[in-house]
Order: structure tokens, then C-alpha cells, then sequence
């Protein structure tokens, strides 16, 4: 849930910025004296058009347009009687922000997670004021839902509904050794409810907004193991009009930003689509983004990735030894495709949210039976339709803000499921290999497409 700079270790983020001259003839006002004038637990919420300089809310999401803070208010009063005064054993965890503790609120009976912010932690007021505003203004299935706050003299806390099973980080790493690890058919349906939640700030928000630090840790999970993103405080406002990027300090989490990001500042929706792309390595590997523990050249997940995507013979080892071999061997090689072309240096050359969606939406919905006997395809289906575990079609043609693109999935139709199965004879050996040469394949006629797509696009966009 937390956060820190890639690469400074000072305090805070702007947001939107301006050059200091044009602050000098603007509102002196501070986000402290912003976020103190929110409304308290004693007053009714009531609309901000006026946050200081440097903060947007123009924000229009699905025609609606506006600033109101719908969000409930709370006294500090209130949110320590729920957390019963903050005890230990109410303690969920802790990040850039603060401290989050598990409570139930008298008034209602709910259960609710409330974070309170650290007055010496990484995030501050302006976080605190960007988190409120984004989780009024933004509502989809894959964002978890602000239920309040509480700016209560110079305490700043935020109420959100519970998440029972907590993050994606807990259920891949460090697992005890009573705990059952994910099955592959829950991380793909993990891996895609979370990058719904992308599509919708990148194209339902208007300007699209920017996640920025999008993590497994950042990723909470309910009962049913249904995905939603958390810790809106470091997201902005994309670009608008002409402009290709928004130039901004760099912040977010080792290991996650993208290079272009990282080295320049420049930040666009394709940085949270490298982003995502780490996320799903460590859906399918079970490795972190960054782990100190293990050997020099393994440290860095992407880097120790890498090679191995481009390495037919050892696509394989990949995958996560927890899942022990149940996975399928055709899905492995899809997954990873979309995860290589998510983190490709070039920004121009990774697909847009909505095309991971509709890729991973094919892989979610090809459900894998364990224990049921390898099946082989029929076929690849010209209507786009699947044969069960069999060969697959995916095209999308995008309109309106698109640019005509067609996104296509197509692999081939005789690979077993079990990566057992796969590697049992020879002809299983050319199977496999087949199959890898078909995913390269698509992976390179895909990005071919796009680049020519860029360039006849009208106004240019990528």
C-alpha cells in the first residue's frame, strides 16, 4: 500500500506542476491549509472546485463532470472507537502512507479498513487531498471504494472498505508453508480484474488518469479473490490536447517504474502498462520485482526474465514451482507474451490497457482442470470463438478514440495442456517449440501492426 521514490528519497510529489513564477501570482494556499479545510465529522460534505495551485479536478467520468466529495466524514473520535484506539490487533499493515488497521463503525456495524496517515512517512497532505478526490470522482468494480474520511485538526485518516484476503503481495510471497499458493486459473483471473481497472482510468476518465504505482501490494482482494486497486495518492492527470506526456517528479516503487519514466520524468498511461507487465512476471513467476535475497542476475525480475521469454527451451522454467506443473503449457506461453510486450522499453511499443484486457479475458475464461486428462484442439476457429483448451482467436477492432487497430491472439491448436504431457517425446519436443516459434510470431506481426497503424494514424497517437 505504500510507496517511495524511485530514485529520490525527498518528500511529497507535485502534482500537475507549474513553474514556480506562476505560483508566485497564484493562491498562497498550502495542502495543509487545503486538506484543513475539508469538511470535518461535524460538518456535511460539500463541493471543492478550489484545491490551490497545481491541482486539477476537472474530471469527467462517463459524461459526469464535477468535484463534489461524496465521501462520508468522519471525526477522529469516531475512527479510533472503531480501530479500538488503534490496538495492535486491529493492525493490517503499513506503507508510504501510514498505518492501516482493520475496524467496525459504530453507527453502521461495517467493517472498514482505516489508514492513517504518517505525519514522517513518504506521503502527505497532497496525497491525502488527491486520494480523496480521485476515489470520490472514480467508481468501477476493480477500484476499491472510499468510504470516507477524516481531516480532524491536523489528523488525516481514510476509510475504505474491508478487503478480507488482503494483497496480491501476500497470497505470491512468503507464503507459510500451511497456506495454499494461487492456481493458475486465479491468477489470470487476478492478472485481469486488474487490468479492467486500468482500462477504466486510461479511457473511461476524461483526462485519463495516471495509476503511477501500480504494484501487488497495491492490489487487495475480496472474498472471492476479486481484484481492486488501492493508493490512489501518487495518481495524476493525463495529458490533454497536443501533448504526448506529463512531466513530473518521479515517484513511485523500485522495481515497477518504467525506464522512460524512471530516466526522464516523462510519464504517460503506457508507464502504469510496464507497470502492469511486472505485476503479471510475478502472477507468473511467484519472484518479486525486486528481491535482494537471491543471487546477482536474478535480483531484478525483469532483467532475469527476459532472456528466458526469448529462449524456447526455457520458457518453461518460468513458471511459479509452487503451482508444481499445473498450468497450461499454451496459457504459459500466452501470458508471458503479453507480460514481454508490456515491459518493452520502447513506450510506444506496448499495447494499450484495453488490449491486455482483451487478451487476458481470452486466457481467464480458458479455465484449467488440473485434473482432468490433456485435451488436444480442433482447430483454430475463424469465428474467434475457443475450442475448450484447444486453438483461439482473439480480435478487437477499436473505434472512437482508437486508431482502427486490431489486436489478434492466435496460437497453435496441438500443444498439451500438462507441460508434463508436452515433454514426454520428441514430437511433444516440435509441438512446444512450434507453439513458442507461433507465440513470437504473434507477438512480432502484433507490434508490425501497431507501428504501421502509428503512422497512418490521423492525429498520430500511440
Amino acid at each position: 500500500m505504500g510507496c517511495f521514490p524511485c530514485f529520490d528519497s525527498r518528500k511529497g510529489v507535485k502534482l500537475n506542476p507549474v513553474k514556480d513564477a506562476d505560483y508566485k501570482g497564484q493562491s498562497s494556499a498550502t495542502p495543509s491549509s487545503l486538506a484543513s479545510r475539508l469538511p470535518s465529522g461535524s460538518n456535511k460534505p460539500r463541493a471543492r472546485s478550489n484545491l490551490g495551485p497545481g491541482i486539477k479536478t476537472e474530471l469527467n467520468v462517463k459524461g459526469q463532470t464535477g468535484t463534489n466529495i461524496s465521501a462520508q466524514t468522519f471525526s477522529f473520535r469516531e475512527l479510533a472507537a472503531a480501530t479500538k484506539n488503534f490496538h495492535p490487533e486491529c493492525f493490517l499493515g503499513e506503507g508510504g502512507f501510514g498505518r492501516v488497521y482493520k475496524g467496525r463503525l459504530e453507527s453502521t456495524d461495517q467493517v472498514v479498513a482505516v489508514k492513517q496517515l504518517d505525519k514522517n512517512g513518504l506521503q502527505g497532505n497532497r496525497e491525502f487531498l488527491v486520494e480523496v478526490l480521485m476515489l470520490s470522482l472514480l467508481h468501477h468494480s476493480n477500484l476499491v471504494n472510499l468510504t470516507g474520511y477524516c481531516a480532524d485538526g491536523d489528523q488525516r485518516l481514510l476509510v475504505y472498505e474491508y478487503m478480507p484476503l488482503g494483497s496480491l503481495e501476500d497470497h505470491l510471497h512468503d507464503l507459510p508453508p500451511d497456506k495454499e499458493p494461487l492456481s493458475w486459473n486465479i491468477r489470470m483471473r487476478i492478472a485481469t480484474g486488474a487490468a479492467k481497472g486500468l482500462e477504466y482510468l486510461h479511457n473511461e476518465a476524461n483526462p485519463p488518469v495516471i495509476y503511477r504505482d501500480f504494484k501487488s501490494s497495491n492490489i487487495l482482494l475480496d472474498e472471492d479473490f476479486h481484484p481492486k486497486l488501492s493508493d490512489f495518492g501518487l495518481a495524476k492527470l493525463g495529458p490533454t490536447g497536443d501533448q504526448s506526456h506529463v512531466s513530473t517528479r518521479v515517484m513511485g516503487t523500485y522495481g515497477y517504474c518504467a525506464p522512460e519514466y524512471a530516466m526522464t520524468g516523462q510519464l504517460t498511461v503506457k508507464s502504469d502498462v510496464y507497470s502492469f507487465g511486472v505485476v503479471l512476471l510475478e502472477l507468473i513467476t511467484g519472484r518479486r520485482a525486486i528481491d535482494s535475497t537471491l543471487p546477482n542476475g536474478g535480483q531484478n525480475l525483469v532483467a532475469w526474465a527476459r532472456p528466458l521469454i526469448n529462449d524456447r527451451r526455457k520458457f518453461v522454467k518460468l513458471a511459479d514451482p509452487r503451482l508444481q506443473g499445473r498450468f497450461p503449457m499454451r496459457g504459459l506461453y500466452q501470458a508471458l507474451s503479453i507480460a514481454s510486450m508490456c515491459i518493452q522499453e520502447n513506450a510506444a511499443a506496448r499495447p494499450l490497457a484495453r488490449d491486455v484486457v482483451t487478451a487476458l479475458s481470452f486466457l481467464a475464461n480458458q479455465a484449467y482442470d488440473p485434473n482432468a486428462p490433456p485435451q488436444k484442439g480442433s482447430g483454430n476457429n475463424k469465428e474467434g470463438k475457443s475450442n475448450g483448451n484447444g486453438g483461439a482467436k482473439v480480435s478487437r477492432s477499436e473505434e472512437g478514440e482508437g486508431s482502427g487497430r486490431k489486436w489478434e491472439l492466435e496460437m497453435g491448436n496441438e500443444m498439451e495442456d500438462s507441460p508434463k504431457e508436452a515433454m514426454r517425446s520428441p514430437n511433444k519436443d516440435l509441438e512446444r517449440e512450434r507453439a513458442v516459434a507461433e507465440a513470437k510470431m504473434w507477438g512480432e506481426n502484433w507490434r508490425e501492426k501497431r507501428r504501421q497503424s502509428d503512422q497512418n494514424s490521423p492525429d498520430g497517437r500511440q
